[in-house]
């Protein structure tokens, strides 16, 4: 197949898309498919630019402001004056956050007939927005910790919510700006830094436990994980920096609770009009109660993510992951697959 793979953008997690896609192009290339590598902000990659970003990785820290401005202003005519974009068979979608992962960009391409590997517009949309994703589950009758969205009083919420509480953007991913506030001064300086950048926030109540993850691959829920991270939350250093985090996969848990975690996954997948493949997280309390507290529409593809680990531990490689994702699209713009549903179930 002759795929373009598409990654970077300005958003916050440029530099985990950016590492996503090197590795997805990497993959396929091994898998024998023509690929070609594009920066969405700036144009094709070169192959030495490929491999400056494969070893230089994700770092400690999201990009600046400073450095995603002058990423606003790059040349992205390559794009759309590089043949090999236009001859591309499928367009695979390794961005994370912002246009990419909100729906927009997808939007664009389904006005334009493009077929592209991962979920579409409203998929992606659904997960994207925290609060909506929670108020669907939750008619839905999937269990999701109880929340508050939009700036609130500390005290009203510590009476809501008790303490402690989490604290995070009610849109975005790769866990950016997501806290656990103890006290009162905490979650007063938690909600002032997601509202300094712009973001609407998201209150949620804390439930102390084991973090699950549950990847999907087409209509199939991958082997459940465990994540125990050194950090309080498994936030955005421990998600990208080696060692920080353990990734048990299988996790070690009894097999009709695996199995319980699967379907609610293949659930929140369907829910939430996902397609190709996803991420879904839980939080498993001491009753054995697994609560939903979000989706991946775009999950990362990094040397260090959850989806490829989770993949493996099915005895699926990486190469042969992207390989099916590919698939999927090239299948489903051939009319080898059933259209995506109008409406969840």
């Amino acid at each position: 197949m002759k795929i373009a793979a598409l990654m970077g953008g300005n958003s916050e997690e440029r530099d985990v898309s950016l590492s996503s896609g090197c590795q997805v192009a990497k993959a396929l290339r091994t898998a024998g498919h023509d690929v070609v590598a594009v920066d969405t902000a700036h144009g094709v990659l070169s192959r030495a630019e490929e491999l400056a970003i494969l070893t230089t990785g994700v770092q400690p820290e999201p990009p600046d402001p400073d450095a995603l401005d002058l990423v606003e202003t790059g040349d992205t005519t390559a794009l759309t004056r590089d043949p090999r974009v236009g001859e591309a068979e499928v367009l695979f979608l390794a961005l994370h956050g912002g246009a990419g992962e909100d729906g927009t960009l997808q939007t664009v391409l389904d006005i334009a007939g493009v077929s592209y590997a991962g979920s579409g517009s409203v998929g992606c949309a659904l997960a994207m927005d925290k609060d909506l994703t929670k108020r669907l589950l939750r008619d839905a009758g999937v269990p999701t910790p109880e929340w508050l969205t939009g700036s609130r009083p500390p005290a009203d919420v510590a009476a809501v919510l008790d303490l402690p509480v989490v604290v995070k953007p009610a849109s975005g991913g790769s866990s950016l700006r997501l806290a656990l506030a103890h006290d009162l001064d905490e979650l007063a300086r938690a909600t002032e830094l997601i509202e300094a950048d712009g973001d609407t926030v998201l209150y949620e109540r804390y439930i102390q436990g084991r973090e699950v993850t549950v990847g999907i691959l087409g209509d199939e829920a991958l082997p459940v994980g465990e994540i125990i991270p050194s950090h309080e939350l498994f936030d955005y250093e421990c998600k990208y920096q080696p060692d920080l985090a353990r990734e048990i996969f299988p996790a070690d848990l009894p097999e009709e609770l695996a199995e319980r975690i699967q379907r609610l996954a293949l659930q929140v997948h369907e829910c939430l009009r996902l397609r190709d493949f996803s991420r879904v997280d839980f939080m498993l309390d001491g009753t054995g109660t697994a609560w939903c507290l979000e989706a991946n529409a775009l999950p990362g593809l990094t040397s260090n993510s959850l989806l490829p680990k989770a993949a493996r531990a099915a005895g699926i490689e990486f190469p042969d992951l992207c390989e099916r994702i590919a698939r999927m699209a090239v299948d489903r713009a051939a009319g080898r697959t059933r259209p995506e549903r109008s409406s969840a179930r």
